[in-house]
């Protein structure tokens, strides 16, 4: 079929992680900045159906969609730097075609022939990416002009095989002048020696050019900036001009690389090599909102200690969306991010007696923290320390936000130390306690794990509160992604002693957000807003939770005693006077 489209298809070589779904994302954001709109596919080879059952230690974090598709991380890389919505089938896997090719075959749609990888499988992957890519991403729901195509994993991996060779087709299926390759190679600087090495980049390039994809640009990623000499090498060993080789060094922030490319020649080569009739922007205008954007990240000085005390410390990118939500949030504030990562197992009291070097260095994390997330997870490790922060920042008075397994651990902490339910658990630790206060939701759970949980963007009808000040909205809508419920059965005595839940769902029995009157910040929620939180628009939990130790620390004194006396004059909630209610403010903006 005839395919105007133009297709951006990013490889790598030599390692994984080396950065291509920035690179990406980069890609984008220039074209987008050009008035182009874009959308992104994200491939990986593994046979699993999506990342849902993945371990946070495999991948890193599940990244949610509106549709409830659990993707790839790098798929939350696109939404932020394009501020698109994607869909589920954005994310190809092996599992995904395999699937669908052999529910053909039962079909029997290929008409008794014998199914192959090629044509079959290679056919249906050039199939979904035309199909998926011609779907609107956008609020304005406008077709897009450029589909980018990430390729997981490193050139040569046998799980990769079948997707190069789809590509080697489909770049004769759609034209040379609308599909462009672009390989992200390391540029290695061993210290031996303290030159770059292009050995590695030249073999990677080779092994691409033999399995049939010539790449349009090479863009390497070192340590340091790489000199013209370095370049020219590459050139030569690569069969592409210098100008088709874009270094891209280590940068103090992410929002530099679209710059960085930017300067390199980016806009006008493809505009040139994919035909897209550009009207070239003026030098000092173009994407100035993203040098404003960089220019304040580099800009921040005073600093802001958060503690986020999870189940996947080991690896960081386990809790990429809420690091990346909470750098937004400081953007807004106006101030640098420390953030100290606890396992939330070393603030048990067991580890007291097991392992005290560790149970204490956590605990002198906590108490320096200026504020204190628990988010999400899944299985009882861990539950016990996360239930144990909620305690403390809700006795010391401490900013503390929980998302989704954070609520439920709040929920059992006010429970046992509030209404003296010493027994109170979650069925996910312990199926026999005696106080259930958090409890399965059958209709999510019907036997498999994979897809089976409440997943996706839904609404929350949220009563009058700070939450409801903070988003200047009385009904949301976050994406969700979670099995268990707190028990509506406890839900009038918790908030008979003070437990406030102030967003439900649309029935009224699901609890979506709970706080304490009693505390200047003290906020839980089912849902994840750090999947909607933007550069240029923080999520609004996260920025209240920023605020307060930020903007509001310097007058902590007398907002407490401004505080007492509004509760000892019976003057509503101990955090009513933090934040005044703004008067037609956007999303993500708060009167202070």
């Amino acid at each position: 079929m005839p395919d105007n489209m133009k297709y951006i298809l990013v490889t790598g070589g030599v390692i994984s992680g080396v950065g291509k779904g920035v690179i990406a994302s980069s890609f984008g954001t220039i074209l987008k900045s050009c008035g182009i709109d874009v959308t992104s596919i994200k491939i990986d080879p593994y046979i699993n159906i999506d990342a849902g059952t993945f371990s946070p230690y495999e991948h890193g974090e599940v990244y949610v969609l509106d549709d409830g598709g659990e993707v790839d991380l790098d798929l939350g890389n696109y939404e932020r730097f394009l501020d698109i919505t994607l869909h589920r089938d954005n994310n190809i896997t092996t599992g995904k075609i395999y699937q669908q090719v052999i529910e053909r075959e039962r079909r029997g749609d290929y008409l008794g022939k014998t199914v192959q990888v090629i044509p079959h499988i290679t056919d249906a992957i050039q199939e979904w990416v035309q199909r998926v890519a011609h779907i609107p991403v956008t609020a304005e729901n406008t077709p897009p002009r450029v589909c980018i195509v990430e390729l997981g994993g490193t050139i040569g991996d046998i799980e990769g095989m079948s997707f190069v060779e789809a590509f080697r087709q489909f770049q004769f299926r759609v034209k040379r002048e609308n599909f462009c390759c672009a390989h992200v190679s390391l540029i290695p600087m061993p210290k031996s020696t303290g030159e770059p090495k292009t050995k590695p980049t030249q073999s990677s390039v080779r092994e691409l050019r033999g399995l049939g994809l010539s790449p349009d640009l090479i863009l390497c990623r070192s340590e340091k900036p790489i000199n013209h000499t370095v370049k020219e090498k590459i050139s030569n060993f690569c069969h592409v001009a210098p100008e088709q080789v874009i270094c891209i060094h280590d940068l103090s922030s992410v929002y530099h690389v679209p710059l960085l490319m930017e300067a390199e020649g980016v806009v006008k080569y493809l505009n040139e090599r994919l035909q897209l009739n550009i009207s070239m922007p003026r030098p000092g205008r173009f994407m100035q909102k993203w040098r404003n954007l960089a220019k304040r990240v580099d800009n921040l000085r005073k600093e802001v200690n958060i503690a986020l005390v999870g189940k996947y410390t080991k690896l960081e990118d386990s809790y990429a969306s809420v690091t990346k939500a909470l750098q937004h949030a400081c953007i807004a504030s106006g101030c640098k991010l420390n953030l100290t990562y606890i396992e939330a197992v070393n603030l048990e009291k067991q580890m007291k007696i097991d392992d005290p070097v560790n149970y204490h260095k956590a605990w002198q994390d906590l108490c320096k923290s200026d504020g204190v997330i628990v988010p999400g997870g899944f299985g009882q490790r861990g539950m016990e320390g996360k239930i144990e922060a909620c305690q403390w920042c809700r006795e010391t008075q401490k900013p503390m936000l929980g998302i989704c397994l954070g609520l439920q651990a709040a929920v059992i902490e006010f429970a046992r130390n509030a209404l003296s339910l010493k027994a109170a658990n979650s069925t996910e630790v312990d199926p026999n306690c005696e106080d259930k206060l958090v409890v399965d939701m059958p209709e999510h759970h019907p036997g498999n794990l994979g897809g089976t949980m409440r997943l996706g963007k839904r609404k929350t009808y949220l009563e009058p509160s700070l939450i409801s000040r903070l988003y200047n909205k009385e009904v949301i809508e976050e994406r969700h992604r979670h099995r268990y419920e707190v028990n509506p059965e406890y839900i009038e005595r918790l908030e008979a002693a003070g437990l406030r839940f102030v967003g439900k769902d649309e029935t009224k029995t699901r609890m979506e957000v709970a706080t304490v009157d009693s505390h200047p910040y003290y906020v839980a929620v089912q849902f994840h807003p750090e999947y909607l939180s933007r550069p240029l628009s923080p999520s609004p939990p996260f920025l209240g939770f920023l605020l307060l130790p930020v903007v509001l620390k310097p007058r902590s004194r007398i907002l407490r005693a401004a505080g007492r006396r509004r509760r000892r004059r019976g003057r509503g909630a101990g955090n009513a006077y933090l934040f005044s209610k703004p008067a037609g403010r956007s999303r993500g903006t708060v009167a202070v």
